[in-house]
């Protein structure tokens, strides 16, 4: 195995074709696949979008390996657990969770994760899930999901992904997109670990187009974090476990499956610093809609109908003139599902907790609570900047239903409408 470095090495890269080896000379040159790559490692394509996909849409990496991932025995199903979990009944209600209560008894990330809603099943190409992960340990054990990429999320704690394609350090103010089927591990860097992940189970998610706003601004491509090749030559007896529609499946390898010596393409998990997004907001009065804090997104067939959106509410200058200007009341066609990473979201004064959770579903009316919506109409609007918080949003096309155990857990909120109570007549 070779020597483990104190901090990750990444470099840039989202969607552009990268190369890396972690030993001189195993990327072989003019072919990927010789009759006999060096190093006598194995080449395996792996592809994230169907082979005759437009080529600016195409996801696959070229892997080589010291073992073939066709090398396994059989899966066998493992009991049901909260991760997938099955769904309650559609409701057009409000709702909202505070967060998990981290676990007392050893919990790996994997074991920690708990289906909050999805919309659709995981057989289909389209649509997202959302869980939340609350963990106290490390795996040992290796992760891969067929039904979607995962998107992660951190509130607390740091973590370490060891992939594939290499490693990555994650941080809360982080997240790391792992593509749908790359093989990776998380041990945990501080004694805990909470946070979220949505699982999308449609097109990969990019950047978002631009429009108006030109050649720059929101996400860049160059913050996007790829790992350099890593790789672990290890014989020993590695338990692998996979999500395969909806439920999970387990087997024994006789070595770790994190054997990829080097490799290129496009294809590949990477982590952003929330902190780099360049925020866009209004110098006049009024504001735009949400979708300006759109960091990455999953299209659908019919432009501008997403998927999948992922945005963020970060510090920022707020400056409008004669504007009410914290989110102003709406009602929509998009599913909003909301978490906090730290600090306090500006358009509610209480209730809504780092690690929690809030799900506005399809023309669900929503927006400020009662005593932020009073504090706004009677503020003297000089410039300030909101900070010390950072809130996000899951945003899809379709209804997303709670599961039966968002439904029925402690951490659901039973009064949630009464944030609203008092907001009567003016005149």
């Amino acid at each position: 195995m070779p020597a483990t470095p104190a901090t990750p090495a990444t470099q840039a890269g989202f969607g552009n074709e990268v190369a890396t080896e972690a030993l001189p000379g195993a990327l072989p040159h003019g072919r990927n696949s010789p009759q006999r790559p060096p190093h006598g490692l194995y080449a395996e394509q792996f592809s994230a979008t169907p082979f005759t996909v437009p080529r600016a849409q195409s996801r696959r990496t070229w892997l080589y390996r010291l073992r073939p991932s066709a090398n396994h025995p059989p899966y066998t199903k493992l009991p049901p657990a909260r991760f997938g979990g099955p769904l309650a009944t559609p409701t057009p209600n409000r709702l909202r969770w505070n967060p998990l209560p981290l676990p007392e008894t050893p919990t790996d990330f994997l074991a920690g994760l708990v289906t909050m809603a999805a919309n659709a099943p995981a057989a289909t190409l389209d649509g997202v899930s959302v869980h939340l992960y609350a963990a106290n340990r490390s795996m040992s054990r290796i992760f891969w999901n067929a039904d979607g990429e995962l998107l992660i999320v951190p509130e607390q704690g740091r973590l370490l992904i060891a992939t594939e394609l290499g490693r990555l350090a994650l941080a809360p103010g982080e997240i790391a997109l792992i593509p749908r089927g790359i093989r990776f591990r998380v041990e945990l860097a501080d004694p805990t670990a909470r946070g979220y992940v949505c699982e999308n189970h449609g097109a990969p998610f990019r950047l978002p187009d631009l429009g108006p706003i030109g050649a720059n601004g929101l996400a860049n491509p160059r913050d996007f974090r790829a790992p350099v090749a890593w790789f672990e030559d290890r014989d020993e007896p590695t338990e692998i476990v996979q999500k395969f529609m909806g439920e999970l499946w387990t087997t024994t390898l006789d070595h770790s499956p994190l054997d990829v010596v080097a490799w290129h393409g496009n294809c590949t998990p990477c982590k952003y610093d929330l902190a780099h997004f360049n925020t866009i907001g209004t110098v006049s009065f009024d504001h735009p809609d949400p979708s300006i804090f759109t960091v990455l997104t999953a299209p659908t067939d019919t432009p501008g109908r997403a998927n999948c959106d992922f945005v963020i509410f970060p510090p920022r200058w707020m400056v409008a003139e004669n504007t009410f200007r914290p989110p102003w009341f709406h009602r929509n066609v998009m599913n909003e599902c909301m978490g906090l990473i730290h600090g306090v979201y500006d358009a509610k004064a209480e209730g809504f907790l780092p690690g929690g959770l809030s799900l506005h579903g399809l023309m669900s009316a929503h927006g400020p609570d009662l005593a932020t919506t009073q504090r706004a109409m009677a503020a003297s609007l000089a410039p300030h900047k909101i900070d010390g918080t950072l809130a996000f949003m899951f945003e899809t096309s379709q209804v997303l239903i709670p599961s039966r155990h968002a439904m029925a857990c402690a951490e659901l909120q039973p009064n949630y409408d009464a944030v609203w109570n008092g907001l009567e007549k003016l005149t």
